[in-house]
């Protein structure tokens, strides 16, 4: 795989897909930049070189063609002030304009291409539309890991239309601390698993068993491994047909002598609403009309203890609807728990994209851990030992 650093872009055009899959508030402004921060450096490497750039991305899940709300016209004025040079705009990704505007642009230009998914081709793998896209660039620079696991035309049917294929550095940075974690984990190694559905991480949950120390369960999924274990979940998430698994995960993480920790108390709400009256209750005695919204805090203690005597953590998924404050508190404790040991034990921690990023940056401490994946999905399927689409393409 040809690395960014040993390929010199000068006078090329790089056609770069970068993951601008950015939140947007009603008035179409960033509410978090992180993605976009995230690929800086890899226009910065290109354009020092003496290369032109061509960004392209996608936005969103558009259905019925180019729209206002997916627009990546949105992001020209941030990405400029982010750069700190004007980007030019092509107002399709294929068409005359994209065309022309690529042609033209002169070494240290920046080119930001319209939303990809608003031709169907995109997601569909289109050859003919990627080579479309081929078209634009010299050189095919995949720097977008939270849509490598998608064999789309940007992201892996490109790469067969390019002799120079150029790894970027989000996506070299995203392998490195994976195959780290993975490979070259020190003990104890600690994951923390949580979120809604425990059939979102059953494979990574397998796969882990034979890597982990310490493996902690929080989050919605817990209510399923509650309810297998004969306990009172209330309204609480289940998954009633994973009730089995639950109970096998159990043995055969007793079996290779794992520590699997699950809570031990909950706080529970009479309604999902942040302003729900809320108490907390022993794991697995939740009253019929209550559901559990985090973990309580003889948990949060018993969780934050087991990560400060690590050496390697891994974090994937919330301890509760950390979106709402009143049930932010689990969460809160598990990143500062993480902060805590990455400081102070010179342990190196990963966080694992989607909620458990967000939850992270928006507690302020993203930059205290080792590690943020840009890609949620993408990283799961790594680690799970399936291969990449966008990173095979790479290899190819």
């Amino acid at each position: 795989m040809t690395t960014l650093d040993s390929y010199d872009f000068s006078g090329k055009k790089a056609l770069v897909r970068v993951d601008f899959n950015v939140p947007l508030n009603e008035k179409f402004e960033i509410t978090d930049d992180t993605r976009i921060r995230a690929t800086i450096p890899t226009i910065s490497k290109i354009l020092n070189d003496g290369g032109s750039v061509i960004l392209m991305s996608h936005l969103g899940r558009p259905k019925d063609g180019p729209t206002e709300k997916y627009s990546l016209k949105h992001l020209v004025n941030p990405l400029s002030l982010i750069l700190g040079k004007t980007v030019k705009f092509a107002d399709d990704c294929i068409g005359a304009s994209a065309t022309e505007l690529a042609a033209a642009l002169q070494p240290g230009e920046v080119l930001l291409l319209e939303n990809l998914r608003f031709y169907k081709e995109e997601e569909k793998g289109n050859e003919e539309f990627a080579e479309k896209l081929s078209k634009l660039g010299d050189v095919w620079v995949m720097d977008a890991f939270g849509t490598a696991h998608r064999a789309h035309a940007s992201t892996a049917v490109i790469g067969k239309f390019f002799a120079d294929k150029v790894c970027g550095y989000v996506m070299q940075a995203e392998l490195d601390n994976a195959e780290r974690l993975l490979e070259h984990s020190e003990r104890p190694f600690t994951a923390i698993m949580g979120g809604a559905k425990i059939s979102d991480k059953i494979l990574i949950i397998e796969r882990l068993l034979d890597k982990v120390d310490n493996l902690i369960i929080g989050g919605g999924m817990s209510y399923t491994f509650s309810k297998a274990q004969g306990g009172s979940i209330g309204k609480s998430l289940l998954e009633a047909d994973k009730q089995d698994l639950t109970l096998e995960l159990i043995e055969k993480a007793k079996a290779k002598g794992i520590n699997l920790i699950l809570p031990v108390d909950t706080v529970i709400a009479d309604k999902f609403s942040n302003d729900a009256e809320r108490k907390v209750v022993q794991a697995g005695n939740i009253p019929d009309e209550w559901e559990g919204l985090d973990i309580g805090p003889e948990t949060a203690k018993i969780f934050s203890d087991i990560i400060k005597n690590s050496k390697t953590v891994l974090w994937n998924g919330p301890m509760g609807v950390f979106e709402f404050p009143n049930f932010a508190k689990g969460t809160n404790a598990i990143a500062e728990a993480v902060v805590a040991v990455t400081e102070e034990n010179d342990a190196f921690s990963l966080i694992g994209g989607g909620d458990s990023a967000s939850a992270i940056n928006n507690a302020g401490y993203g930059d205290r851990v080792s590690y943020v994946s840009t890609g949620g999905g993408a990283l799961l399927e790594y680690m799970e030992g399936k291969v990449l689409p966008g990173v095979a393409a790479l290899q190819a």
